[in-house]
């Protein structure tokens, strides 16, 4: 809020701009970006419709991960054990769905 400003005023002042405000009692929100998950827990989510245009105030507990499956660590050990390259173990990782899959799978395609 305006320091200063009458929340009761304010919301009156913005009704009569054409901006509508509605609060979202929403449990988490998650946004998901090409390489990266958001997930803001505990939010406070307002919706503003404003000449027809939504969009959405989030504030809240923000945690950021990564959307890779795999780690650098469990890439870099298949690597190790399969003596291949970074893009290859990754890829076995992702098709045979665990470590010592990705490792034997590598290793029969060698011989």
């Amino acid at each position: 809020m305006l320091p200063g400003i009458n929340p009761k005023q304010l919301k009156q002042a913005m009704k009569q701009l054409g901006v509508k405000q509605e609060e979202l009692d929403a449990k988490e929100v998650i946004i998901k970006t090409s390489d990266k998950l958001f997930t803001i827990r505990n939010p406070s989510v307002l919706k503003i419709n404003m000449m027809g245009q939504e969009s959405f105030q989030i504030s809240g507990q923000i945690e950021e991960s990564s959307l890779e499956s795999w780690t650098k660590d469990d890439i870099e050990m298949v690597m190790k054990q399969a003596r291949c390259s970074y893009e290859s173990a990754k890829n076995a990782l992702e098709k045979e769905g665990d470590i010592a899959g990705a490792i034997l799978s590598l290793q029969q395609n060698k011989t």
